[in-house]
């Protein structure tokens, strides 16, 4: 199998303490660096959500009602612990919620036989790739302990959605389930 590992939106805005924290996202990072470090992925790719810089529809009220979160850089950056991977695999920035948006995550993803799915924020970004690949026709590994979203309720919610697609189109796993199975 061809694996994917397709990291959605790891910035700094999402952890703890930030405007947008969400819950656990220190144990998610370290469980996307086991991934990162096992020499079990084909592929890795990163996106980061940049707001647009031309909006149009609602995207004119979100640029204005969280202006000072867009033009913050350190904010928008992705996470220092994911850094030193981001030298040896490709971020792709969107101004749009599915990384599926991103013209060369569209070309790798075509290139995979299955895409791991991990990141923020889960009833967001990571919910609009995940139905953006089941459309797509992709099998995803939904990496349930590699997503963080803003509450248990809310990560809770889109693990059911995504199991609702099971077993044709997606598979909720966790990130040592994964790996035993690769190692096998």
């Amino acid at each position: 199998m061809k694996d994917l590992l397709l990291v959605v939106d790891m910035q700094n805005v999402y952890k703890e303490g930030a405007p947008w924290a969400c819950r656990q996202v220190g144990a998610r990072v370290r469980n996307i660096q086991l991934l990162l470090d096992s020499g079990t992925l084909d592929k890795v790719i990163f996106t980061r959500f940049d707001a647009p810089s031309e909006p149009q529809g609602t995207w004119r009220a979100y640029n204005d009602e969280y202006v000072s979160i867009n033009t913050d850089g350190y904010l928008n950056a992705i996470m220092p612990e994911l850094l030193p991977y981001t030298k040896r695999y490709p971020v792709y920035s969107k101004s749009a919620y599915s990384s599926y948006a991103i013209e060369e995550v569209r070309e790798a993803v075509a290139e995979a036989d299955r895409v791991l799915l991990g990141g923020v924020v889960a009833e967001c970004c990571v919910l609009a790739t995940l139905i953006s690949l089941i459309d797509a026709g992709v099998k995803v590994l939904y990496m349930q302990d590699a997503i963080a979203g803003q509450s248990p309720e809310w990560e809770d919610r889109i693990e059911k959605i995504a199991t609702s697609f099971s077993s044709i189109h997606t598979e909720v796993t966790t990130v040592a389930d994964y790996l035993s199975c690769m190692r096998r």
